[in-house]
């Protein structure tokens, strides 16, 4: 019988934070974030470490269908066709906030955090997420479970340790 004490547990969005840092200030990195359905929650997870101005550029809080146009250069018809929870879309915001800041990672969230909002397609807890970093892009959907927070708790640690590997 093992003594489930032992194994060693997942690391904090803080650590996975202060690890992303260390590797973008040594390759001279900038990031910037796109979040609809976080709020800014990976905005803040990154800006809670101190001296964070020197890595991370801008967030782009883009709740909206209107905010993900006018800020991130979202095409309309991509939000008509496949919808603000989409591979496309997530994959242009972070083009959109590449283009728009000077930071050379993004990572772009969009999603239903709960408790309404989905359907038999999506429902709650379908978050899709894209990272954007030199000629890589790549966007993955996440089915997360629990209320509206712990939807977005785990976006954001999902958001965060795909930025970690994307820059290994």
């Amino acid at each position: 019988m093992s003594d489930s004490s032992t194994l060693p547990s997942a690391p904090t969005v803080a650590e996975i934070v202060k690890q992303l840092a260390a590797k973008l200030i040594a390759k001279n990195l900038i990031i910037a974030t796109a979040e609809s359905c976080t709020g800014g929650g990976i905005s803040r997870a990154l800006t809670a470490l101190a001296g964070s101005s020197v890595w991370f550029d801008s967030g782009f809080v883009t709740y909206s269908n209107a905010a993900k146009q006018r800020l991130l250069n979202v095409p309309l018809a991509l939000i008509e066709i496949d919808g603000a929870v989409s591979e496309a879309v997530v994959l242009a915001m972070a083009a959109g906030a590449i283009e728009n800041s000077r930071a050379d990672l993004a990572v772009a969230v969009s999603g239903i955090a709960g408790p309404d909002g989905g359907s038999d397609e999506k429902p709650v807890g379908t978050v899709w997420i894209a990272w954007q970093w030199q000629d890589k892009s790549l966007a993955r959907c996440f089915h997360f479970s629990g209320d509206r927070e712990s939807v977005r708790e785990a976006t954001v640690q999902a958001a965060l340790e795909g930025c970690l590997l994307l820059v290994e």
